[in-house]
């Protein structure tokens, strides 16, 4: 007999897409998929939450993820190559190179792009966004040392991005229009303490505060970003970092329905209304909501993996938001609900302000179970909290709060 072998068609070489590759590969010992995969950016998927480390000595290969490569009969990956459009009745796909790929299944890996705000001056040369290598290589072009530079958007990529201008020698300040830093992962207490301990690396924090204007020098070229408040602060490089939209511009063409705020539109296995396309990563609106981080976007990539050698995927079910990271040497840490929305939660908190940390548990109302949390300074505890989240209080929570941590 003849074995019959399928085209799956991969639009987005990043993470998610990259994993899902990874997973089927792996799984498919009968070679039931041949896999051909459409990426826009010169280089094969990358490290993107390391991206900031490109600045600082590492490169391009060394960020590179492994997984099936060249040597892979039954994987084609085109570089600097994107879907233009989708043909759902013919399963045809259209390349930016004017190609025309046939597919039996279709997975959008499409990702996002950076969020920049439409304020005057948003294009002037001078501006970036920080999402790419490509990115990256012009920030670095157009650094000057010992300059100022003005990052818009003081989240985790905010603060990155205000990490890579330091780097590069330049004066950062970061803007951000909520009241504190990271207003997603913690509290106005952990991001007072966040912002003295980044304050102390030379970057210039500015909560609160909208941006209303970027001007042009004599050259053309960004001199300035205007403040909402009137205020004024020069800038040789401005960069966006203020949030992220998903790249879902094919679902209108492709008559694919889009989440309410953006990203197609699928279930909980990650399925469009059409039985051969799948969304995955940033892209995809699972159940309505989009996910920005790699860990949700890599479940998902299983998932769809599974289902398509008939394995039966997992459904997606609830994101696991938590995230333990480093950020200008200062150490964050959110895990389960860091921001007691829960009805009754109990909030007990640590501020040392000599030592510069913070930790907050959230208790349900009896005290007795853990919900969440947020550490600032010294994230140690993390990995013993976070696996009872849902459960009693274990004694490293008694301890974290006593200061005998």
């Amino acid at each position: 007999m003849t074995r019959t072998v399928r085209t799956l068609v991969v639009a987005g070489h990043g993470m998610a897409g990259h994993r899902l590759v990874a997973e089927l590969r792996g799984l498919d010992a009968a070679g039931a998929w041949r896999v051909v995969v459409l990426g826009e950016e010169p280089h094969p998927a990358y490290d993107r939450v390391a991206l900031s480390s490109y600045l600082d000595g590492r490169s391009a290969a060394d960020l590179a993820l492994a997984g099936p490569g060249s040597h892979d009969p039954l994987l084609e990956l085109r570089l600097n190559t994107g879907v233009a459009a989708v043909d759902r009745a013919a399963h045809t796909v259209t390349t930016t190179a004017g190609d025309v790929v046939a597919y039996d299944a279709l997975v959008l890996a499409t990702g996002s792009r950076p969020f920049v705000p439409p304020v005057p001056g948003h294009d002037l040369p001078g501006c970036f966004g920080y999402r790419s290598l490509g990115d990256l290589d012009a920030i670095r072009a157009a650094a000057v040392p010992g300059r100022p530079g003005v990052v818009i958007g003081g989240g985790l990529l905010g603060l990155e991005a205000a990490n890579a201008l330091r780097l590069l020698g330049m004066e950062p300040h970061v803007v951000e229009l909520a009241p504190r830093l990271m207003p997603l992962q913690v509290d106005a207490a952990g991001g007072g303490v966040l912002g003295l301990r980044v304050a102390r690396r030379g970057l210039r924090i500015h909560c609160g505060v909208a941006t209303a204007a970027i001007t042009a020098g004599p050259d053309g070229r960004v001199a300035s970003v205007v403040l909402a408040d009137g205020s004024s602060l020069a800038a040789d490089v401005v960069v966006f970092s203020a949030g992220v939209r998903p790249r879902d511009e094919l679902a209108g063409p492709a008559g694919l329905a889009r989440g309410e705020r953006g990203g197609f539109l699928v279930d909980e296995l990650c399925r469009t209304q059409d039985e051969r396309i799948w969304a995955i990563g940033e892209c995809a609106a699972v159940s309505g909501r989009c996910h920005g981080l790699a860990a949700p976007g890599y479940r998902m990539a299983a998932s769809v993996a599974r289902q398509l050698l008939g394995l039966g995927g997992e459904p997606f079910g609830e994101a696991d938001l938590s995230t333990k990271l480093k950020l200008l040497g200062v150490e964050v840490a959110s895990f389960g609900d860091a921001h007691a929305a829960a009805a009754g939660a109990v909030e007990l908190s640590r501020l040392d302000e000599a030592a510069g940390t913070y930790a907050k548990l959230v208790l349900d109302a009896d005290c007795r179970t853990l919900l969440g949390g947020i550490l600032v300074g010294d994230a140690r505890a993390y990995g013993e909290l976070r696996p009872y989240v849902g459960l009693g209080l274990p004694a490293a929570g008694h301890r974290l709060l006593a200061g005998t941590a």
